[in-house]
């Protein structure tokens, strides 16, 4: 059962119907006719002001890093709570992580399993992996993962990037939301069953 007392690290992903959670490019290009929807930024909005630490893979973090940093609320009215939000990006070769006029990102170049554990146990809000498959997949592994919320776009690619890993074995869930968007896109949240 979920400790109440240590912070939940939650990941959050767009995925398409038949599982893909990237491109073959590592893109996100299915989402976005069905992201843009004015309820899902409302929504995401409260969600960043339940959290306060973004964990972030390399890949994602370069990709971030070349948008929002220079996003404003006119662009996206998630982009000042996104930008000021503390970050930590997992790698072996960044030497630093800037982030624009914001805050740089925490480079930690450790096992990302044993510095999620630790980051758990320190008080604070609950943390959120966006994007950063490699780092979700590590961590759900390693059990670390204590609430989905996958953003299941209206469509299939065929092709790309699955967000669980072949080798995951079975992985039961409890289903704690289901929320249907105008655009057809439908957040599902899940909780790992713990065995």
């Amino acid at each position: 059962m979920h400790n109440p007392s240590t912070r939940k690290v939650i990941l959050q992903e767009f995925v398409t119907i038949d599982g893909f959670a990237a491109d073959p490019k590592d893109g996100l290009e299915f989402s976005y006719p069905f992201a843009g929807d004015e309820a899902i930024s409302r929504d995401s909005l409260a969600f960043i002001k339940t959290i306060d630490t973004i964990l972030l893979g390399d890949i994602t973090y370069r990709g971030f890093v070349t948008f929002w940093p220079t996003a404003t609320n006119e662009d996206t009215f998630i982009a000042d709570a996104l930008n000021a939000t503390p970050k930590i990006v997992f790698s072996q070769t960044l030497k630093g992580a800037p982030w624009g006029k914001w805050e740089s990102a925490m480079v930690i170049k450790n096992r990302a399993e044993h510095e999620v554990a630790k980051l758990k146990q320190q008080p604070g809000k609950d943390m959120v992996i966006w994007g950063s498959i490699t780092l979700a997949q590590s961590l759900m592994k390693a059990g670390l993962i204590d609430e989905y919320h996958l953003r299941v776009c209206p469509v299939a690619i065929g092709v790309g990037r699955q967000l669980f890993p072949k080798d995951i074995g079975l992985h039961n869930m409890t289903l704690l939301e289901a929320k249907t968007y105008k655009t057809g896109l439908v957040l599902l949240r899940y909780q790992p069953n713990q065995t």
